[in-house]
């Protein structure tokens, strides 16, 4: 079973996100991904990765991927956040950090964090958890 993996990135941080794949393209291209609106169609069109493409963050992306994760069809969740801009969806983007808190799933929210999340994926030769 390939590892199930969400991919969220705030505007601000949707080149870091794109930049992120393309690093760990060999990687995720082995995975199932899904991502939010923009953040998934760029994916698709700058990294070449197949991503399933939900809705958009302010549109309930977050809350869609919350709801997947709570029924174990979410494994990792790597959500880059823009600290510095407020964000008209807060209550979903801490409904979905505080259910990977609950579920007991990884979650990186940062590009080192998520650097270090993939990597060790990776290193433990993970395709499924």
């Amino acid at each position: 079973m390939p590892m199930k993996i969400a991919l969220i990135a705030h505007d601000r941080k949707k080149d870091d996100i794109v930049l992120l794949a393309r690093e760990f393209a060999p990687f995720l291209s082995a995975c199932q991904l899904m991502a939010t609106g923009t953040t998934g169609r760029r994916l698709h069109d700058e990294a070449g990765l197949t991503v399933e493409c939900l809705l958009s963050g302010p549109f309930g992306g977050d809350l869609q991927i919350g709801a997947r994760l709570a029924v174990g069809d979410v494994d990792v969740v790597v959500f880059l956040r823009d600290p510095m801009t407020a964000q008209p969806h807060e209550p979903d983007i801490n409904a979905l950090v505080r259910a990977c808190d609950v579920h007991n799933v990884p979650c990186a929210t940062n590009l080192a964090g998520a650097r270090i999340l993939l990597r060790g994926l990776i290193l433990q030769g993970c395709v499924h958890p």
